[in-house]
């Protein structure tokens, strides 16, 4: 008698021990811990610092006091942190299910860059200044600059290394794009100057309300990709074999990745490395199951973003990094890294 497989078998991923599951779940819970830990810490750590008392004060007992005011202010771009680092967290995540490239990255596919220079575009030539209206520029540039890098990179056929070099290069000519419109255009240099390094200084209650829908969507989008991105990871054979759309799965993906990374670029910027980063962590304790990478990614990186916020404020007072330069000098060497480690398990 034939007997039918677990709903996890035909899902392309085999159900993992009690004990395993038993972990994950622990871990979870401990990474939740963690983020609020440092979404704490990027309400405390500023210019002025403020005790854990004051934190409280500011949030549940506002008064009008300056320190309720610091913390109101910080409030919303923690808020912001907390969700553009999802976003482009779970985006990374999908990329590299999607490609079969564990180096695939918004920022290095060059998606963040097609988004922000889109923005840029809008703001210049077209007169659009409000969020509403340029994020969906950014939806644009980025799902046009997502086709161009993928076709350039050799479509099915496309390699880990054509991926990146393709991203490189139109993330180059893009930058080089933005940093010629900042030459021609003084009067627009200092609200285009926030395009080009990425930052939550601009975070507010309308910033965080206008772009929540669309992030709130790509959320739901890329967790219930989870079963079918299981199961194309194993081959598109068996995954048409276990009833996955290939095609209808492709496009669902590039669409929440598109809607997740133009969001977060339209409100923070480029930010690169989060979602390349974050992944490779995730996939290193979780395992190749997307079901558990997704949530892992969804929780940790906002906790390197919000890190790297805090990070930044630290090392330049009175002043401050931007979060984009942060990441940046982070991730540029664990990329190396990465690549190395590749290459040598190649040999």
């Amino acid at each position: 008698m034939l007997v039918d497989s677990p709903p996890e078998q035909r899902a392309g991923t085999a159900p993992a021990p009690p004990t395993r599951r038993a972990i994950r779940a622990l871990g979870l819970l401990v990474s939740v811990v963690i983020l609020v830990l440092v979404a704490l810490a990027s309400i405390a750590i500023g210019a002025k610092e403020l005790s854990m008392g004051q934190v409280w004060h500011g949030l549940f007992e506002d008064s009008g006091t300056y320190g309720d005011v610091v913390v109101t202010e910080r409030l919303w771009r923690t808020l912001l942190g907390l969700l553009a680092g999802a976003a482009l967290g779970l985006a990374g995540a999908v990329l590299q299910a999607l490609t079969r490239n564990p180096l695939a990255d918004p920022g290095l596919l060059g998606i963040n860059a097609g988004a922000s220079a889109a923005v840029v575009t809008a703001m210049t030539y077209f007169g659009v200044t409000s969020l509403s209206g340029y994020v969906w520029f950014a939806f644009f540039g980025a799902a046009a600059v997502g086709a161009l890098v993928w076709f350039l990179g050799g479509s099915r056929g496309a390699t880990p290394v054509r991926l990146a070099l393709a991203g490189t290069a139109i993330s180059a000519a893009l930058y080089g794009y933005l940093q010629a419109v900042m030459i021609t255009d003084q009067a627009a240099l200092g609200k285009m100057r926030f395009w080009t390094v990425g930052s939550l200084t601009s975070a507010s209650e309308s910033t965080i309300l206008q772009v929540l829908p669309f992030l709130a969507g790509g959320t739901i989008l890329a967790l219930a990709l989870a079963r079918p991105l299981n199961a194309m990871e194993m081959g598109d054979d068996t995954a048409r074999a276990l009833g996955a759309n290939l095609n209808r799965t492709r496009a669902l993906s590039m669409l929440a990745a598109v809607v997740l990374c133009g969001a977060a670029t339209a409100a923070c910027g480029p930010i690169v490395f989060v979602g390349l980063m974050v992944p490779h962590v995730v996939r290193s304790f979780t395992g190749p199951d997307l079901r558990w990478i997704l949530p892992y990614a969804a929780i940790l990186s906002p906790v390197l973003l919000l890190g790297a916020d805090v990070i930044g404020r630290v090392v330049a007072r009175p002043s401050e990094l931007q979060v984009g330069i942060v990441t940046a000098i982070i991730g540029g060497p664990v990329f190396i890294f990465l690549v190395r480690r590749r290459r040598t398990a190649q040999l």
